[in-house]
């Protein structure tokens, strides 16, 4: 895992994605799932691509129930980005970087030296 990525959980969900200043993509994956490893890479190489301008978190669902519930987290892996002050957008199932980089228009958020 990337040192640019960071586990999040119900008790600190808030705090960190909620009441973050900047967009934050958060990751809801579990460890028996065999998409959600393949999608941790992507998460990895996004967490890189954008570190300082947007927070990349993962969210063990089944450790975390709770927020999971609280956002319809049905399948997994989802990816959701979650930007102050708009609602939560989210990818179901793998997707490449590029995919979720359009998905969520990521390149907004690079002070213009984006893709």
């Amino acid at each position: 895992m990337s040192s640019n990525v960071q586990e999040v959980t119900d008790a600190t969900f808030d705090a960190e994605v909620l009441q973050s200043e900047k967009p934050v993509v958060v990751d809801f994956w579990a460890e028996w799932c065999g998409p959600c490893r393949m999608v941790a890479p992507e998460i990895d190489k996004l967490a890189d691509k954008y570190a300082g301008n947007v927070e990349v978190r993962k969210l063990d669902v089944d450790a975390n129930p709770q927020t999971a519930m609280r956002y319809g987290i049905m399948s997994i892996p989802t990816v959701a980005l979650f930007a102050p002050g708009q609602p939560p957008k989210a990818a179901v199932g793998f997707r490449p970087l590029e995919a979720l980089e359009e998905a969520f228009g990521l390149a907004s958020y690079t002070n213009g030296s984006g893709s």
